[in-house]
């Protein structure tokens, strides 16, 4: 398989990944200004874009999602629960995409937002365990996502907290973590530097991973970020509203 990590505007990131075998590949969070560079990379390795997904509806950027997707002729997916007026591919936890040689389990992992999901990437030429997890906005190296975007900070706060107790740490502490994000971005805190980790590390080192629901609960919603000044003009756009 091949994997890219694509750094974005405002300290997000995207991602191309795929089977150069059977030419197939997904595309992952990318931004609106990066579909032309998304188009070119894809060239550049000799694949088809398949899927285009993004892991939630974003509030600190305009997605690409869409206009890659009619330019490659792509399916755009995101969550089923996704409240998005473009077409898409609604999908649902469990539910695995298929690049050839590689697959991409859908698990759905609200929190910072409704919809939000992680894709748990296997490349089955080298065995059928899952090798990492691209976690959006869910969990980061060093923190975890923003649970008040969209206001109701506790009840996001305790989603989040199931989500991350519940499908994501439950795996294997050697599955890599590739998160939508790196320090400077808004949508989480204490975020590294460093664009990737282990679920074993953060476990032992990440600072918002505290065991005890209602002090997670109390500790996440309680934090203060700063604001996204263009929330509603990126939500609008996000959602074709």
């Amino acid at each position: 398989m091949f994997l890219i990590q694509h750094p974005c505007e405002f300290s997000s990131l995207a991602y191309l990944f795929g089977c150069t075998g059977k030419g197939r590949a997904m595309a992952v969070d990318v931004h609106l200004d990066d579909v032309d560079r998304f188009v070119e990379m894809a060239e550049e390795k000799g694949v088809e874009i398949n899927f285009v997904v993004d892991t939630h509806v974003h509030a600190d950027h305009k997605t690409g999602g869409p206009e890659l997707a009619k330019r490659t002729g792509a399916e755009y997916v995101l969550h089923e629960s996704a409240p998005v007026k473009h077409p898409f591919r609604g999908v649902a936890h469990g539910e695995r995409l298929e690049l050839g040689n590689v697959s991409a389990q859908v698990l759905h992992t609200p929190g910072h937002t409704d919809d939000s999901i992680c894709l748990l990437v296997t490349d089955h030429s080298r065995t059928d365990e899952p090798w990492f997890l691209i976690t959006g906005h869910t969990l980061f190296p060093g923190g975890v996502g923003r649970p008040d975007l969209h206001g109701r900070e506790r009840e996001m706060a305790e989603k989040l907290y199931d989500s991350l107790y519940g499908p994501i740490l439950s795996l294997p502490d050697h599955i890599e973590i590739l998160a939508g994000a790196q320090a400077g971005s808004v949508c989480g805190g204490g975020i590294s530097g460093k664009p990737m980790s282990t679920l074993g590390f953060e476990k032992r080192h990440n600072n918002g991973l505290i065991r005890e629901r209602g002090n997670f609960v109390e500790t996440i919603a309680s934090i203060e970020l700063p604001p996204v000044e263009e929330i509603k003009a990126f939500y609008a756009f996000n959602t074709g509203n």
